[in-house]
């Protein structure tokens, strides 16, 4: 579990082969301008181990002919900071981090997408808590990931009730310090995503105030580095990326027990668990379109509107469509 967690773990390559550093890929451009992949390597930002294992279980790191170079982290804001610092090509992260990370000027560009079901997060209490509304957590202690999907979905709850994070007692933690901090009783509430919700639910008994259902929407994201999607080499890699990680989406949908089934294995955590988050993770992918920009759009106006960032973002400045046909029925 906790080599799972690491911030930025030591890099596995995943494909077949060895090779060297990645950093330059000149020497895969052929004379004929073709990309030779067997000469490129993509470093890839995960978290707690999800992409890749998925690509593992749907079979779909069989035949990559460039070699990957995987990094764990324990949330998207990191991720996004290695990204930025060049030290990733590409990972995947949920639908606030790439907000944040625009704001701060980093240098990324998201270059895929997917929907996931609103219920794989919430913000949860404890079993006994006297909060049953969300007016109730007015002055309270909230765990949260800052600049996560779970900031994105308390600000939503919060608004909904008229509150706002001057209201609150924001507990910026992230999820393994939060559940930490959630079991012993040291916050009120705790906003979250799966599998941590789940794992929450069942080893403290942990309530559901509300589910993401009506207050976020759940896209995620797949976001390169902007030095990444300059480079001819690293663009093939990155579409043959893609379109694998879209299949292994598809295929986590239709084999839902037998992915929680891995899952379980992978992340440390009991199969009743993995399969109730998995239940809730259903992602299916979808197109870089006016839906999906506009989405986040409106997210990074309320961040920007409750002054929870600094000035505003114009999100479609920070996408890149030229992937969208590797999306299962997309276009460019």
């Amino acid at each position: 579990m906790k080599r799972l967690l690491a911030v930025l773990s030591v890099a596995v390559v995943a494909a077949a082969g060895c090779g060297g550093s990645g950093s330059g890929t000149d020497a895969a451009i052929r004379k004929d301008g073709s990309v030779d992949l067997g000469k490129v390597t993509l470093h890839v930002g995960d978290q707690k181990a999800g992409v890749q294992v998925m690509l593992e279980a749907a079979h779909e790191l069989s035949g990559v002919k460039y070699k990957i170079a995987w990094s764990q982290f324990t949330s998207g804001p990191p991720l996004l900071e290695a990204a930025n610092a060049g030290a990733i090509d590409v990972g995947g992260v949920g639908n606030t981090p790439p907000i944040f990370a625009a704001a701060a000027g980093s240098k990324i560009t998201v270059i895929g997408a997917g929907s996931q079901d609103v219920r794989a997060q919430a913000v949860l209490v404890p079993k006994n808590s006297p909060i049953r509304t969300i007016q109730d957590l007015k002055g309270k202690r909230i765990a949260l990931a800052k600049g996560s999907s779970a900031h994105a979905l308390l600000l939503g709850v919060l608004k909904k009730a008229g509150l706002g994070f001057t209201d609150i007692q924001p507990q910026y933690l992230q999820p393994a310090d939060a559940l930490s901090a959630f079991s012993g009783g040291k916050v009120d509430a705790w906003s979250i995503w799966d599998p941590y919700q789940a794992q929450a639910q069942a080893q403290t008994g942990a309530r559901t105030l509300v589910s993401g259902d009506g207050f976020t929407s759940n896209y995620n994201f797949t976001v390169a580095s902007t030095k990444a999607v300059k480079d001819k080499a690293k663009v093939a890699a990155l579409r043959d990326y893609l379109a694998r990680v879209d299949r292994a989406y598809v295929w986590t949908a239709t084999h839902q027990k037998e992915w929680a089934q891995t899952w379980a294995r992978e992340i440390g955590l009991p199969l009743p668990v993995a399969q109730v988050a998995v239940d809730r993770r259903v992602t299916r992918p979808v197109r870089l379109d006016a839906t999906v920009t506009g989405a986040e759009q409106s997210l990074a106006d309320a961040f920007s509107d409750a002054k929870l960032l600094p000035g505003r973002v114009r999100f479609a400045d920070f996408v890149d469509p030229r992937f969208n046909d590797v999306v299962p029925g997309g276009s460019s």
